[in-house]
């Protein structure tokens, strides 16, 4: 028999604009640069998003939220988490959790940790862990330029 579950994963890079504050893992960040981006630039929730169309095989983040898409233009994450569950449930699909794990200097994402898992997990209707780690200097984010984001999905198929 063949397994319905399907894993999925999900990356995304940003880097800081010259002003703030930044939209990250659902919340806002004063004490970070923003994130530029076509839409509110959450490199978290961005990655989320394409973990999750790729465990349902629907392409990535472009193909469904891409800069081509006017009306997506400075959108939050959680409004595009909630705009995906609602396509992602409609077809069938249950998501059944997502881990993120978010690279860079600052924010300081243990702080909020609680909070970034509860607004995240709200808005997609399933448990979202969040984990931080640093490049220990190295790189883009040991440097400070901006953040990646790295994601698992795990889905059950129709």
């Amino acid at each position: 028999m063949i397994s319905k579950l399907r894993t999925g994963v999900g990356v995304d890079a940003h880097q800081f604009g010259d002003s703030g504050p930044c939209a990250l893992a659902g919340l806002l960040w004063d004490e970070a640069p923003r994130l530029i981006g076509h839409s509110d630039g959450d490199a978290a929730v961005h990655a989320l998003c394409d973990a999750i169309l790729s465990a349902c095989q629907l392409g990535d983040l472009g193909t469904f939220f891409g800069v081509d898409k006017p009306e997506m233009a400075g959108a939050t994450g959680v409004a595009m988490i909630s705009t995906l569950r609602e396509f992602i449930t409609a077809k069938g699909f249950v998501i059944n959790n997502v881990a993120l794990q978010i690279v860079g200097n600052t924010p300081k994402i243990t702080v909020r940790r609680d909070e970034a898992q509860k607004v995240l997990s709200d808005a997609l209707g399933a448990p979202v862990s969040v984990a931080a780690t640093t490049s220990d200097q190295m790189g883009f984010t040991g440097r400070g330029e901006g953040i990646y984001v790295i994601a698992t999905a795990l889905v059950q198929i129709p």
